[in-house]
């Protein structure tokens, strides 16, 4: 299966896992959360929470994790995902 044949989260999962390897990874859609709002209108796959432990994590700072999540993302980020949360860590962290 392409991954454009996936809905945004599994598209989201896929990337991530992919690049990662993490030992745990949540993709949450939280779109439900602000609808209504001005920007997000009724509009659905729009609002996600990333939690993902990974072994790369290690020694880096939380801009780095960041910018790491938001550069494999950048497709979906620029394609209909309005807002992205990112909870990155290293193992034991």
């Amino acid at each position: 299966m392409d991954v454009k044949d996936l809905d945004a989260k599994q598209r989201m999962t896929a990337k991530l896992q992919a690049a990662f390897a993490p030992a745990s990874l949540e993709v949450i859609d939280e779109s439900h959360l602000h609808a209504g709002h001005l920007q997000a209108g009724n509009a659905k796959e729009t609002h996600f929470r990333v939690k993902i432990v990974a072994k790369v994590f290690a020694g880096r700072s939380r801009l780095d994790r960041h910018r790491a999540v938001n550069g494999i993302l950048a497709q979906d980020l620029a394609n209909g995902v309005h807002a992205l949360a990112i909870e990155a860590r290293a193992p034991g962290e």
